[in-house]
């Protein structure tokens, strides 16, 4: 019976091992230190007035130095060319990617959507940085006219992929209220609040902000 036991909670151990072993741990960014939100025109702010954008929020709840680093009109495929000077220039502690959106509505292939999303977390961590995904819509026409837009599924499998955590489902659910919205692919300056709350509840949630 004890043997049974015993195998019973080493298969139980083994399970958790499995169900966790996807994402890398994460250390917690004090204030003060610099991160890098990289991305499009929904990360520089289109929609709402300058300060209302999700990364100047995003700083003044935690302290962080964050370094807007949003290009409206960016995909993926063009941002890798700008990454590694940004982060050679910041040397940021945690980078957090939302980028994609343009590739979809350019309609690219979500492959290589992925791959080119995939070159720029592996940029960030090769220098040093921890790396957060925000899930972002695969908008096509359909789903702008039906106002229910879901997350493409590339980033929860880059988060798998490799190893890092994704906030899904927030930038999607703005896009799914109009009284958020500025236009049918950007936030207004509430939709953005509802945004930069909704990634920093999940930022505290894996331990990077307390």
């Amino acid at each position: 019976m004890r043997h049974r036991s015993f195998f019973g909670i080493l298969c139980f151990v083994v399970a958790l091992a499995a169900c966790g072993g996807s994402e890398e741990k994460l250390a917690a960014v004090p204030a003060g230190q610099r991160v890098l939100a990289f991305g499009d025109s929904v990360t520089y702010g289109t929609g709402a007035a300058a300060g209302e954008d999700w990364p100047a929020l995003l700083a003044a709840q935690t302290g962080w130095q964050v370094i807007n680093a949003g290009v409206p009109g960016d995909t993926a495929q063009a941002g890798k060319s700008r990454i590694q000077g940004l982060l050679d220039e910041h040397r940021p502690a945690l980078v957090i990617i939302e980028i994609g959106g343009n590739d979809f509505l350019r309609r690219r292939p979500p492959g290589q959507v992925k791959e080119d999303v995939r070159e720029l977390i592996r940029a960030a961590k090769a220098a040093g940085a921890q790396v957060v995904l925000v899930g972002v819509p695969e908008l096509s026409l359909l789903t702008v006219m039906s106002g229910r837009p879901t997350d493409s599924p590339v980033y929860e499998a880059l988060g798998k992929e490799e190893g890092v955590p994704v906030i899904g489902e927030v930038f999607s659910d703005v896009l799914g209220r109009p009284e958020l919205c500025a236009d049918r692919i950007h936030p207004n300056a509430e939709g953005y609040r509802y945004l930069a709350d909704g990634i920093l509840k999940d930022l505290k949630a894996l331990g990077l902000s307390r």
